[in-house]
């Protein structure tokens, strides 16, 4: 029985995508859920696996082709069995062995002529002269030592760097800072941090201080939890809070959905399986759809300060950045604490400055006193 290998649903607004790569080749043994194939959309990189083991029989793209969601890229004959032939896995081809450049040999100095040697017998002793210093050996500059590669844009940087140029072309973008003492979430991290994984089977991170410190900021000022549509302005009463991740294809921003209802755990649950799922290339289309706000944090990398840019057609994004021991004023006197900027990138289109500083002003509290969100403060 002939089995069709169909394009899997894109995401939200997604039309096409590119064929990355076949994983099996025409003559090839399948088993269930092997990866056939891997398809690349403008947000995510997804892998289409088999419903039955069998052989593959047929193959309709090629590498590099763009696909459509639902179209047949590909046939499986189910239930038949072989034996892999060995020309169906692409062999690459073998590099010629660097060509060594030629090496300039040092001719031999010409032998004195005897009349030198009589002159140097005869001449008075003297002081010896030092020798002249040898001049520096200037490295090669071979075209073995001056390579370049071209490699085409994946469809997912192609779509960051789009997006990310359209977000400064139509938003007012405006960013503002704040620091943050982090000692009190340090404090309460290090108090409850053995207790926390053992009744949630989950280490107890920052992201979910942060998490929670937004949404109640979201809570407190909508307008940074709204967009723009047309010549509209959308007030949102939930939210949905986007956490960039960092991978080798590129940033994605999975989105966890009521991020302030759901309590730490769940926050830190959600984003320990989108940081595997985005390493691993296991994202799915419903992980990345919507988003009412996002956070990045670049402090993992030792950022000290950034201004991130909006993910539109959200309103603004939090920048968190690296923790570092600063002195600072405290009850009249100069202590050690360790601090972190933060910084609110927004759309002040639709974002007044008032809004934007107040909000900033009202995740610094929350992190500084976390007691104020057990006591609705």
């Amino acid at each position: 029985m002939d089995i069709e290998i169909k394009v899997p649903s894109l995401g939200e607004s997604e039309s096409e995508a590119t064929l990355v790569a076949w994983h099996k080749h025409v003559g090839d043994e399948v088993a269930e859920d092997d990866v056939l194939a891997e398809i690349e959309s403008d947000k995510i990189t997804m892998e289409v696996t088999a419903f039955a083991s069998g052989v593959m029989k047929q193959v309709n793209k090629q590498d590099g082709d763009t696909v459509e969601p639902g179209e047949v890229i590909g046939v499986l004959e189910a239930g038949k069995t072989g034996s892999k032939p060995a020309a169906a896995k692409k062999q690459s081809a073998a590099k010629p062995a660097a060509k060594k450049p030629a090496r300039l040999e040092k001719q031999s100095e010409p032998e004195a002529p005897a009349a030198s040697k009589t002159a140097s017998e005869t001449a008075p002793s003297a002081k010896p002269v030092p020798a002249a210093p040898k001049p520096a050996e200037v490295p090669s500059l071979s075209d073995e030592n001056r390579r370049e590669e071209r490699v085409p844009m994946s469809a997912l940087r192609k779509t960051i760097a789009r997006r990310l140029k359209q977000a400064q072309n139509t938003a007012a973008i405006l960013t503002t800072f704040n620091e943050v003492n982090m000692q009190p979430v340090m404090d309460l991290r290090s108090r409850y941090r053995d207790a926390f994984k053992e009744q949630h089977g989950v280490n107890l991170g920052f992201m979910s201080f942060f998490v929670r410190a937004c949404a109640q900021g979201l809570r407190r000022f909508p307008a940074i939890n709204a967009c723009i549509e047309d010549a509209e302005i959308v007030y949102r009463n939930y939210q949905d809070i986007g956490i960039a991740v960092s991978t080798e294809r590129g940033l994605v921003v999975p989105v966890l959905r009521d991020a302030g209802r759901i309590s730490m755990a769940d926050i830190e649950r959600g984003v320990v399986a989108f940081a595997e799922k985005a390493r691993s290339g296991t994202l799915m289309p419903d992980d990345l759809k919507g988003g009412t706000f996002s956070i990045t944090n670049g402090g993992v990398f030792g950022s000290l300060l950034s201004t991130p840019i909006i993910n539109p057609p959200q309103s603004a994004i939090l920048g968190m950045h690296t923790i570092q021991q600063r002195p600072v004023a405290e009850g009249g006197q100069v202590v050690i604490r360790p601090m972190m900027y933060i910084a609110l990138s927004y759309d002040h289109r639709i974002i007044d400055g008032r809004e934007a500083v107040q909000f900033l002003t009202t995740v610094k509290e929350s992190l500084e006193y976390p007691g104020r969100d057990m006591l609705g403060l």
